[in-house]
């Protein structure tokens, strides 16, 4: 009888822990909205949780390192008139963070770095053209300020958050609502799923369809998508007989699937969250328990499950950790932060080696919070790959790209419909902003040389 052999991975003892009770944040009211959307999202300065909120919406926002009992008066971000849906930290500043509500708007917002001492009630800027409530948010992973938002009015908006513009407006494509949205790894393709059972990817740019698979999983339950390594596809969804399944696609070749597995019975979506330096997919179940993970390889059966994470009480959200914020000296590969009945809760995820040596099989570069191109050039046709950094010597705070919305533009880009005339006119607005700045500078040197000759 031949000898079964064991797959040789790196990643295959990849253990899941929960931190001990005191890193925990408790008393935490998490929402009790039937949305599927993360409701938390974190960065290697805060984690943010949508709670529950009296006559509006909110979420609250945490330095990592205020664990334990949250107190009830703890100040929120509390703008929106309707119940928040989704946030988002921005990849390029670890201060910005963008919500979208019921109150159909997109609010962006600005935390200290202390963390929050009062309650915040004005946004940076509010982005307003959807007309029914804002469920999905995303950042452009290289262009700086370029948000995407899909809402339940079955439109995609690509806005250039500085200039508070709609740039791209994409509501001729989905029929129905859209259940997820994905940008590949530079951000020049947009992959989303619908409830009409299509899986598109489109130009963002053009708001054109460069292909489409119909059906990517039979049954009638949402469907989410993520673009993973090479281009390739994977899915998540649910048989005829409501089976949960995982599948990966090559969209040179929609017609089958490379692979497709069933999971298990439960009901909960399958939120899939996938790492490109080490091309593991964790997949999180809303009402789950646990948190399975797998690696994406070139060979059969393509999907590799390696282990699976699980605790006593069921997740009401995830927060996902860039990879720039993990603990390299302790060999942790993953991080997520879990909600669930009043309480957030840190997941380690670590591959388990004794040296305290730098492992660098486990952290080759990785994505850094350097944009590698601005929006108006990438709205103009320029894409950028993203720009890496070294995690050798751990997480070390680098100057973020700030963040400036030009007030003045506010108005006028509104009213222009081509994209050329809208930078023509905030270069004439920055040329008048410096023009009055050298006339300030002038005067305040005057009068600095006349009391220095009257002394």
């Amino acid at each position: 009888m031949a000898r079964q052999v064991v797959r040789a991975s790196k990643f295959r003892h990849v253990f899941g822990q929960a931190v001990k009770t005191d890193q925990c944040y408790d008393d935490i009211r998490i929402s009790q909205m039937t949305w599927d959307s993360n409701f938390c999202s974190v960065n290697p300065k805060f984690v943010a949780m949508i709670v529950d909120a009296s006559g509006g919406g909110a979420f609250m926002v945490l330095p990592l390192s205020k664990t334990g009992r949250i107190d009830m008066s703890q100040p929120t971000v509390c703008g929106h008139t309707g119940p928040v849906l989704d946030i988002e930290w921005c990849p390029h500043n670890d201060n910005i963070i963008a919500s979208g509500s019921e109150d159909c708007t997109v609010m962006v917002w600005e935390i200290p770095d202390g963390g929050l001492v009062k309650p915040l009630t004005e946004p940076v800027v509010t982005l307003e053209g959807h007309s029914k409530r804002v469920g999905i948010l995303s950042w452009h992973p290289t262009a700086h300020n370029v948000l995407m938002s899909a809402a339940c009015d079955n439109v995609v908006i690509l806005w250039n958050v500085a200039c508070g513009e709609a740039v791209v407006r994409i509501d001729s494509l989905h029929n129905d609502l859209i259940y997820s949205t994905c940008w590949n790894q530079d951000g020049s393709q947009i992959l989303t799923s619908c409830k009409d059972k299509k899986l598109r990817i489109l130009d963002p740019r053009k708001g054109t369809v460069i292909t489409e698979k119909d059906k990517p999983h039979e049954g009638s339950r949402p469907v989410r998508a993520v673009f993973v390594s090479d281009g390739k596809i994977l899915t998540t969804g649910f048989s005829r007989m409501s089976e949960r399944q995982v599948a990966l696609w090559d969209p040179k070749n929609f017609g089958e699937p490379l692979t497709l597995q069933e999971l298990d019975t439960s009901s909960g979506v399958l939120l899939p969250f996938f790492d490109p330096d080490t091309n593991i997919v964790y997949l999180c179940g809303k009402g789950d328990s646990s948190i399975r993970y797998f690696e994406v390889t070139d060979e059969p059966p393509y999907v590799h499950y390696l282990s699976m994470y699980s605790s006593k009480e069921s997740q009401k959200g995830m927060g996902y950790m860039p990879k720039r914020g993990l603990e390299v000296n302790k060999c942790e590969i993953a991080r997520f932060y879990k909600l669930h009945e009043r309480k957030c809760e840190p997941i380690i995820m670590t591959v388990p080696r004794k040296s305290d040596l730098f492992q660098e099989d486990l952290y080759p570069d990785t994505i850094g919070p350097e944009p590698s191109v601005e929006a108006s050039d990438w709205f103009a046709g320029k894409d950028g790959k993203p720009i890496l950094m070294s995690l050798k010597d751990g997480f070390v705070t680098t100057r973020t790209k700030e963040f400036k919305v030009h007030k003045s533009l506010m108005t006028t880009t509104a009213a222009t419909s081509g994209h050329p005339q809208g930078d023509s006119m905030e270069i004439q607005s920055v040329q008048e902003e410096v023009k009055k700045l050298k006339a300030a500078v002038e005067e305040l040197t005057k009068r600095v040389e006349n009391l220095e000759n009257k002394n």
